[in-house]
């Protein structure tokens, strides 16, 4: 009972019937890709019209697949040695503007992932963390925090201030993502807090501070963002001309 209208059709809109030959037996897929895959797919198709399905459509979305996975790994190897008694609270994170700024992008998307949810919309779920965790955190957040994470002393606050942050990021990311990536949220859980719940399905959501929320803040940052895609685009042009190899060999001048 997926569909409320249209029909699952090939990759060349054809309707899908066994006369035809044209089916893709879930279970097929399940084999060879795995569950949360098919999952995956069914969650971020339009159920309003005719619904594409193929080896190719499939592929893309184990690619988007792929690509939650690793940043959910990421944190895992991140937060693997992370004393929780060692967390930074709220009001002691206010020199680290980065911080700030991802634990209020945290209070933005709880309000627009609850609200998709309680309208059974889990495309815009899949839309909302796909690009938050592709855009927002591997492109930008864990790129520029990852010198202070391998570099700092363990006992420097802004590693511990690091380290805090993608604990809350990854306890909200499992737990909105468990609905829909069953199987992986659940393994994810079991390696994150192996001493707590059973599994994540039961529990709920994560309970995300009011506080957190600071629209100057992110003002801000939108155009600190922007001059930065500037910079990102000409050291590409740089690098493409073979001047440089790494992005730390650059002294940009931006006027």
């Amino acid at each position: 009972g997926v569909l409320t209208h249209g029909f699952t059709v090939d990759a060349k809109g054809q309707k899908m019937s066994k006369s035809k030959g044209n089916v893709v037996a879930p279970q097929k897929v399940v084999n060879s890709l795995g569950a949360d895959i098919l999952r995956l797919w069914v969650a971020s198709s339009d159920t309003t019209n005719d619904i594409r399905f193929g080896p190719a459509i499939l592929q893309a979305g184990a690619d988007s697949y792929r690509k939650l996975r690793n940043t959910i790994r990421w944190m895992l190897g991140a937060l693997h040695h992370f004393d929780r008694a060692r967390a930074v609270d709220f009001a002691a994170m206010k020199p680290f503007e980065l911080e700030r700024l991802m634990l209020h992008r945290l209070s933005e998307l709880d309000s627009d992932i609850r609200r998709a949810y309680e309208h059974y919309d889990y495309r815009k779920v899949v839309a909302l963390l796909t690009h938050f965790m592709n855009t927002e955190l591997s492109a930008f957040y864990f790129d520029i925090r990852k010198d202070t994470l391998y570099c700092e002393a363990p006992s420097s606050a802004k590693r511990l201030a690091t380290l805090t942050v993608v604990d809350h990021l990854c306890d909200a990311i499992l737990k909105w993502l468990a609905p829909i990536l069953s199987f992986t949220a659940d393994e994810a859980w079991q390696l994150y807090r192996p001493d707590e719940a059973a599994s994540i399905h039961l529990l709920g959501f994560p309970e995300i501070p009011r506080a957190w929320r600071d629209d100057n803040l992110a003002a801000k940052w939108d155009r600190v963002r922007e001059v930065r895609s500037a910079v990102t685009g000409a050291l590409e042009l740089e690098r493409a001309a073979k001047r440089i190899g790494s992005s730390l060999e650059a002294a940009p001048t931006v006027y």
